[in-house]
């Protein structure tokens, strides 16, 4: 029993649970309510142990929640509200919609056509790798299941036909070296790109729009349109140049990927039904404004549409796991920030921060916020760790240092999933790709802050001309 308590979970929690008796009784900043500095201790709290992982982050979320109740912090309507709101089921219906592209083999048949297109040299091979992402991306709102799930064990498949299986000391340089970093860069460029691409990117928008900041779909999407495309189609080439393969020439991956889509055989019912609404799904989404269609009201069609065809079935959607957990995880996590948001705790701490930089103009002050976000991912396991975190406390001083909204917020959006491309660890999809040991723990981080240099110019540059020419400020 003894035993048992003293585990690495318990010890993590009993580490936990000290530090807010520690804190706890801290007189709070002036201006700032005893419940509201409760609740940010508790937020505080929630992200240490979502880092220390004792327990999955859905479960760490229903214990913020019994604490934010059990100390009368916050009340339990208020603490369950946050499951209600349209954004939280967004992301729900979307992993639903990525279930349905996983077990139709929708997901591999579009992989192994663009492979079969642009497969006849290496460039080729990696474009064709980061054209299934680009394409899965808006309605696959989490870069594991795109990443991991879908893409990733194609590009080990091929890269073992073509040179084997091989330890990492024979690995170096190898073609499958190569397309793991270009495929796993392809994934956070393109997560950056949609507001569906990533599971976190709807809190970003949440928040945003309590800043009365629009970030839709299709806001989000449009934005980041000319700085993404250049991010994308540059990044293989540079990834080429800094790290290249010792393998140049291939001549039959192409053919490997036919013959994988003449086993397939025809498209089936299911993908057709499948792939018309996934098309269908785009273009309310892209076009749902205009419309008066809600992007989760759209999600919400597709999936009535995929039930009642017998793509999807109930037992299906029951089954997935990732999409519960995240709705569970997501809808506490962002009752916790809004609450904290009300409380006026964030616009102290962009007061204090803000108050470092006040006698920078605005386009300095921009810079150096967007730098030290970028960067301060080295400290983060998790995208979504780091957008909850300190994404408000950023933006919040983006607009008092005078930033024009807009560019504020999607500067950071962007921003918050770019640098996932720094460690093996900042994203959910990193630790899979790394995992295959097919790349050195130097190289990746070494590939990884050359990239990062290279988004950034590319977001202050094109980004930055890109919003100017659309009027965003």
């Amino acid at each position: 029993m003894y035993k048992g308590l003293l585990s690495k979970k318990y010890l993590k929690f009993i580490l936990v649970g000290l530090m807010g008796l520690a804190t706890w009784w801290i007189a709070p900043p002036a201006g700032i309510s005893a419940e509201g500095w409760h609740l940010f201790i508790i937020f505080v709290l929630t992200i240490i142990t979502v880092i220390l992982k004792p327990l999955p982050m859905g479960a760490v979320a229903l214990l913020a929640v019994a604490v934010s109740c059990l100390t009368n912090t916050l009340s339990i309507q208020v603490c369950l509200d946050a499951y209600g709101q349209p954004v939280v089921w967004l992301v729900v219906f979307a992993f639903f919609i990525a279930r349905g592209l996983s077990i139709t083999g929708l997901g591999a048949r579009i992989a192994y056509f663009f492979v079969s297109v642009f497969g006849r040299n290496v460039i080729g091979l990696s474009y064709g790798f980061a054209a299934t992402d680009l394409l899965l991306a808006p309605a696959i709102p989490s870069n594991t299941a795109r990443g991991a799930g879908i893409i990733f064990p194609i590009i080990k498949s091929l890269s073992e036909e073509f040179e084997g299986k091989s330890e990492l000391e024979t690995n170096h340089r190898k073609l499958g070296a190569f397309l793991i970093k270009v495929g796993f860069q392809a994934n956070i460029i393109t997560s950056s790109m949609f507001l569906t691409a990533l599971a976190g990117n709807p809190l970003v928008t949440a928040i945003a729009l309590s800043r009365e900041i629009d970030l839709s779909w299709g806001q989000w999407a449009l934005a980041a349109l000319a700085p993404g495309l250049v991010c994308f189609f540059l990044m293989p080439l540079l990834t080429y140049l800094i790290f290249p393969p010792k393998t140049r020439e291939i001549k039959d991956a192409h053919r490997i990927a036919k013959e994988r889509l003449r086993e397939m055989g025809p498209m089936s019912t299911h993908q057709k039904i499948m792939w018309w609404v996934f098309v269908g799904l785009l273009l309310l989404w892209v076009l749902g404004d205009f419309f008066g269609i809600h992007a989760t009201t759209a999600a919400l069609l597709g999936i009535g549409i995929l039930l009642l065809s017998g793509v999807l079935t109930w037992e299906d959607i029951l089954k997935e796991r990732a999409a519960w957990g995240t709705f569970i995880w997501f809808g506490a996590l962002l009752m916790l920030a809004g609450q904290l948001e009300k409380t006026g705790l964030m616009d102290w701490f962009g007061l204090q921060i803000s108050s470092a930089i006040s006698d920078y103009n605005w386009g300095v002050a921009f810079v150096i916020t967007s730098l030290v976000y970028f960067y301060a991912h080295y400290f983060f396991a998790s995208t979504t760790a780091l957008i909850t975190t300190i994404y408000a406390v950023f933006l919040q001083i983006m607009l008092i240092t005078g930033v024009p909204p807009f560019v504020g917020a999607m500067t950071l959006a962007g921003f918050g999933c770019l640098s996932s491309c720094l460690t093996h660890y900042g994203t959910g999809s990193a630790p899979v790709y790394f995992g295959a040991n097919y790349v050195t723990m130097k190289d990746w981080w070494t590939i990884g802050a050359i990239l990062s240099i290279f988004y950034i110019i590319i977001w202050f540059t094109i980004g930055l001309l890109w919003w100017k020419l659309l009027g965003f400020y």
